[in-house]
């Protein structure tokens, strides 16, 4: 039985608890309104990717609770076929680590505008790496991209983007990284299945205890599979038996193509184009749930940036990412796969972009809205309060930018006769709190 494709960073967003409302069955909406963290100034996510702290006598003493947790936890993975050789091993000395917990819990509140991501997630630097990674790795990502279909570049660039090219995947322990979310967790169900899978790969010979280390959320190595990702789509790019995404550059290319190819790759299409809306555009068609054919699109007078025709793609759908002012996409499944990766609209174009810089293509065209200044989370929940007051429902303030706050925005803004194209400014906030 094939197992329901499982987004690699899923553990780290649902248990960073920072989006709600649906997008797609398995991932939260408002992820393509707030700009994941794994291309943050560190080249890493600050939430997936953050360096455990070293023990010292000042860090917390466990819950006392925290080892009959863990003696009950090995008896029921036990009657789950774990062997105790392998409980031994792993779970031997695992600590409660209460940095996760800290990790776990925090909510930023500020959120860097999509412009600002994209600068630090495709820097230059970054892209000078990729090229350089994809000529020192060049055979390996093409016999990659001949098996599954997914092009060398997009590889790389999901590389660079989700651990900098190895250079910080995480140095926490995954098991102790999961049994604390598994014991104190808000999902505590998810992060014990989560434990028990990277069990299963312990005990399978493809990893060391000690070696298995990633995110404080329980992704691990160079392209951050949580252990049930892991399971199901790591593959053995060497040939050595063990599906090794911590050492082995070959396993870390199989394993990313392989997914995406599961995600529903299609070869020789395009991730993303750029284009060109009309004047009379209806911005509420800018959102990830409305697809139509590129001839309907063509019809509306969608445009390709810089001329020719657009791809042929029979479901894509239309991004406007910083409204009527920003730069505007056509995608399509290529992109759609990306997002099963990550369900982040900047994470998706970011590596889009870097996949076409590595390749020594053209990024993004178009200029953001720069002189704009985007909301942080308590003044989205101000938004949303006021756009309640004023009759345009959007449910329970809660500070994301989902489908109901945008569609209530673009209801006010064409209420006042401005182009309603639900991108949240605190000009638009100033105005509706007069």
């Amino acid at each position: 039985m094939i197992r329901p494709l499982f987004p690699v960073a899923l553990l780290t967003l649902a248990l960073a608890g920072c989006q709600s409302g649906s997008i797609t069955p398995v991932q939260e909406a408002a992820a393509d309104e707030r700009p994941p963290s794994a291309a943050d100034s560190s080249a890493a996510s600050a939430s997936s990717n953050a360096t455990a702290p070293a023990r010292s006598e000042a860090e917390p003493a466990p819950p006392a609770d925290f080892q009959a947790w863990l003696r009950d936890f090995r008896r029921q993975a036990r009657a789950e076929g774990i062997s105790e050789a392998t409980l031994s091993r792993a779970l031997d000395g695992v600590r409660y680590r209460p940095r996760v917990i800290e990790l776990d819990r925090s909510q930023p509140e500020f959120v860097r505008p999509i412009w600002q991501y994209l600068e630090t997630a495709v820097s230059q630097a970054r892209v000078s790496q990729g090229r350089a990674k994809l000529a020192e790795h060049r055979d390996t990502a093409r016999r990659m991209e001949q098996r599954y279909g997914v092009p060398a570049e997009i590889i790389v660039a999901i590389w660079g983007i989700e651990s900098n090219y190895g250079g910080n995947f995480g140095d926490f322990s995954t098991l102790e990284a999961l049994a604390t979310l598994a014991f104190d967790g808000r999902r505590s169900d998810f992060a014990r299945g989560e434990l028990l899978a990277a069990l299963r790969i312990i005990e399978a010979g493809d990893i060391a205890p000690e070696r298995m280390v990633g995110s404080w959320a329980g992704a691990m190595g160079h392209t951050q599979f949580i252990p049930s990702s892991f399971e199901a789509y790591a593959v053995d790019g060497d040939g050595d038996g063990r599906r090794d995404i911590w050492g082995s550059i070959p396993d870390v290319m199989a394993s990313t193509a392989n997914y995406l190819a599961r995600a529903g790759w299609q070869p020789g299409q395009p991730w993303f184009v750029e284009v060109r809306l009309p004047s009379d555009f209806d911005y509420a068609q800018t959102e990830l749930t409305t697809r139509r054919s590129s001839q309907e699109w063509a019809a509306q007078g969608v445009s390709r940036l810089g001329g020719g025709s657009l791809p042929a793609f029979d479901q894509a759908s239309v991004l406007a990412p910083a409204g009527a002012q920003g730069p505007a996409f056509l995608v399509g499944p290529n992109y759609r796969a990306i997002l099963r990766y990550n369900n982040a609209t900047s994470y998706a174009l970011a590596v889009g972009t870097l996949a076409d810089r590595i390749a020594e293509r053209d990024g993004i065209r178009s200029d953001w809205p720069r002189d704009e200044q985007p909301l942080s989370r308590s003044q989205v929940r101000e938004m949303q309060q006021a756009l309640n007051a004023r009759g345009f429902d959007v449910g329970a303030p809660d500070g994301v930018m989902g489908p109901n706050t945008r569609r209530g925005l673009r209801d006010y803004q064409r209420s006042i006769g401005v182009t309603p194209d639900g991108f949240a400014t605190l000009s638009l906030l100033q105005r509706l709190q007069r």
